[in-house]
């Protein structure tokens, strides 16, 4: 008898994970749950997949991720489709989603050498007679957990670095998105055909902690902030370094000089994207008070406009149903407390789907404040000038992302926002380019993926110093004599004793 189950939600049948649309109940795929067992056998065939895949060398990493990029260029529409049954996602977002991965699989595979390769690092006066060396070389095996609302995005945002930087990648699809996942490694598997270097292991959060104690060389981690602390914890019974990308509660902040129709624009999308299921979504807006009222105006406008639905919609459904109740209970309970729905409101949740809302006057106590939502919601708080917007943004745990619109001094404020990354006079970007790290500070994570600083976090800095001539200046021996000590402290007072 086959069990019944609420769409949308993840259920084991015969040993295999059960994906469907959170819309329709129609079934995604069928994929085989992987024991701890299962896991460690995934790993260790990536372990010899990954040396093969490492002697390949950057060049030959290249064209073959190269080659992958074509690949889901070219069945963009059917990755799309894929995508919006499986997690509800509207196929134009999903279309965008997929064409950021791409960037970032392509600057990865085209910069990787740059950033990671040998090369000479100088020598100071002191080690004269020695030349240093820098290289980057690869953990052998990353592991990589994925998040549902971007099934894509996100984990291609580990994955091709890790790739790129000579690992191979078991990868943990989320349980709402397998179909997704297995799709990524499938057309990867066509250009990689000869060993397992790109890997699916599927089940639920038990799959995922096998993981971690697999004994995987990192774990790079993207979900909520409660269980990247189950993540790190498991991770630090071995060891094993982690790069975790966890929950955001972003603020955008309005000053007074603001171009207030790019603005409200700006964070309609910002807030409201893939139903507002997005980490680095907009979820708090603190506007000055000469401009308050106008801008929330204009954001009820834009907002109120959005269409909901299954197919064609703006807004598609919630992908994790027990979000609703978190929706709700944020809205419910900023209502309860004084704030007020200038659009939408308690009404607004209608499963699977819930309207956009607009929530404004909202205590800065309240759970719609303070906790993520991960909802198509978002409070608009008035402040009396920019350095109250700042200390509000400041005042939480999380630190991801953010957002500031004004002319003259916008830049500075963004440089004050407690966050990993902000965006001036729009919102989101920063996920998309490709050459600036991602990540955030705080409850919202460690470790940055994209950029240099992503391909960093998939190679372990090697060091190799060389002897090119005797020592003028003979230190590291037991044959230095009294005049070569006497001449040490001389050159340490030429060099250093001086206060500039």
């Amino acid at each position: 008898m086959t069990a019944v189950h609420a769409p949308g939600t993840p259920a084991i049948e015969d040993g295999r994970l059960v994906s469907t649309s959170p819309a329709t109940g129609a079934e995604a795929g069928r994929f085989p749950v992987a024991t701890a067992e299962d896991v460690d056998r995934a790993v260790a065939r990536a372990r010899t997949a990954g040396e093969w895949w490492a002697g390949l060398g950057f060049t030959g990493r290249r064209e073959r991720l190269l080659r992958w990029r074509g690949v889901l260029a070219r069945q963009i529409e059917e990755l799309a489709e894929l995508m919006h049954v499986e997690g509800g996602k509207p196929v134009g977002d999903a279309v965008v989603e997929i064409l950021t991965a791409l960037e970032h699989v392509d600057w990865a595979a085209r910069n990787a050498q740059r950033v990671l390769g040998p090369r000479k690092v100088r020598s100071r006066l002191i080690l004269a007679e020695f030349t240093g060396h820098l290289e980057y070389q690869p953990y052998g095996v990353v592991g990589v957990i994925g998040p549902w609302n971007y099934p894509v995005f996100t984990p291609i945002g580990s994955a091709v670095y890790a790739l790129a930087a000579g690992n191979a990648v078991v990868f943990k699809p989320s349980e709402y998105t397998p179909a997704v996942g297995q799709w990524l490694v499938d057309r990867f598997a066509e250009v990689v055909p000869e060993h397992p270097v790109l890997t699916a292991v599927h089940g639920l959060g038990d799959t995922g902690a096998a993981l971690c104690r697999s004994g995987v060389g990192k774990v790079a981690f993207t979900g909520s902030t409660r269980t990247a602390r189950k993540v790190m914890a498991a991770c630090a019974e071995t060891l094993t370094p982690v790069l975790l990308e966890a929950g955001g509660k972003d603020a955008m902040i309005v000053d007074a000089d603001a171009d207030l129709d790019a603005a409200a624009e700006a964070c309609v999308w910002g807030a409201l994207t893939n139903a507002g299921q997005t980490c680095i979504g907009i979820e708090r807006v603190y506007a000055v008070d000469q401009v308050f009222d106008a801008f929330v105006d204009k954001v009820v406008a834009r907002a109120g406009r959005l269409t909901v639905g299954p197919d064609g919609a703006d807004l598609g459904p919630i992908t994790m149903p027990a979000q609703i109740d978190i929706i709700r209970r944020h809205i419910d309970d900023a209502v309860a407390r004084g704030g007020r729905a200038v659009l939408g409101g308690p009404d607004a949740v209608q499963p699977p789907y819930v309207h956009p809302t607009v929530l404004v006057d909202v205590p800065e106590d309240s759970t719609a404040v303070r906790e993520e939502t991960f909802g198509p919601t978002i409070t608009v708080n008035r402040v009396r000038d920019i350095d109250e917007a700042v200390e509000r943004a400041n005042a939480l745990p999380y630190g991801l992302g953010g957002s500031v619109f004004g002319r003259k001094r916008a830049v500075a404020v963004a440089r004050r926002l407690r966050s990993g990354m902000a965006a001036v006079n729009s919102t989101l970007t920063f996920a998309g380019m490709s050459t600036l790290p991602f990540g955030g500070v705080g409850d919202s994570g460690i470790g940055r993926i994209h950029g240099e600083d992503g391909l960093r976090e998939f190679g372990l800095a090697k060091s190799i110093t060389r002897r090119r001539a005797r020592s003028l200046l003979p230190s590291m021996t037991f044959e230095r004599t009294p005049a070569d000590v006497a001449r040490l402290v001389k050159v340490a007072k030429l060099m250093y004793g001086r206060n500039r």
